[in-house]
């Protein structure tokens, strides 16, 4: 059974390479736009992994990550635009496994 990995990424380009990406090495990757969708996503499925946008359109991708925290200690990357040391830490703080800075 392949590790199903969550993406909640609204730029359709970008989440477009990533779940060929994950695909073509082995995972069964799930792809999101809104946290809405993630959310509805994490209910219906189990996943290994959640890789998560900071910069969503409905909800602040720490904002999701701290639900998500609530009752799961599923793995958590954020994937973002945000650059600085204080996103960074926010991040990590809230719980985030790891912050990844796009482009990539």
């Amino acid at each position: 059974m392949k590790p199903r990995i969550l993406v909640v990424e609204d730029e359709p380009s970008i989440l477009d390479n990533i779940l060929y990406s994950l695909e073509t090495e082995g995972f069964e990757p799930h792809g999101c736009a809104t946290g809405g969708a993630a959310r509805a996503a994490l209910r219906d499925g189990s996943f290994a992994l959640v890789v998560l946008d900071v910069g969503l359109p409905d909800t602040p991708g720490f904002e999701l990550c701290k639900e998500i925290r609530r009752g799961s200690n599923l793995p958590i990357i954020f994937l973002t635009a945000r650059a600085s040391e204080v996103d960074r830490v926010v991040g990590l703080e809230i719980c985030g496994d790891d912050y990844m800075v796009k482009p990539f």
